[in-house]
């Protein structure tokens, strides 16, 4: 059983088990994000940036049935020979309180990650409400107003966007702009 994984390893799971192209976006968008924050803070990017893409590994599997969300990726890494604990309670905790998930999310990754990934979402909608349908020239002050709007993007768990002020020194505008960096410089993948 390995205790760590490489990224190109992490690539190959991600190519195997998510084939549904909005979560391959979404789960790239997680883990650049992920990368920069923790390049920001001074954490690990590789595994910061791993624990992104791989958040959601399980999607395209558990039919819509999100008690089994999250921990259905730890058994997958855990099936492919992989014991990621830092990694594993990240994942089953970005889903805190979801369809009765009572995993707390209590270390800086698990905080990060659920606030990361939460917050693609956001900036996705919002692109998406763009004439040109792109991410340039986007501001943090566009998504600050729409997060605002508790009715745009409703399924964004902003609480968990707002817990990164507890865990890092990053006002959350700063948040925003770092995410819409990140993602910046992969719109071409991502189709934005």
């Amino acid at each position: 059983m390995k205790n760590q994984i490489t990224y190109s390893e992490a690539k190959e799971l991600f190519d195997k088990y998510l084939q549904t192209e909005y979560l391959r976006f979404h789960s790239r968008e997680s883990e650049v994000i992920m990368r920069a924050l923790a390049k920001k803070i001074g954490e690990d990017e590789e595994l910061w940036g791993i624990t992104g893409l791989l958040h959601d590994l399980d999607l395209d599997l558990i039919d819509g049935d999100y008690r089994k969300h999250g921990f259905k990726t730890v058994d997958i890494l855990f099936d492919e020979g992989y014991n990621l604990p830092i990694i594993d309670s990240a994942i089953i905790s970005h889903v805190e309180g979801i369809e009765g998930n009572k995993v707390k999310r209590e270390t800086k990754l698990d905080f990060c990650l659920s606030a990361s990934e939460n917050l693609t979402g956001l900036i996705s909608a919002y692109v998406l409400m763009r004439p040109d349908k792109k991410i340039a020239g986007l501001k943090a002050k566009s998504i600050t107003k729409k997060f605002n709007s508790k009715s745009f993007a409703a399924k964004v768990n902003r609480d968990f966007i707002n817990d990164i002020t507890k865990v890092t020194d990053l006002e959350r505008s700063e948040f925003f702009q770092l995410a819409i960096d990140a993602m910046s410089e992969i719109s071409d993948e991502i189709n934005m």
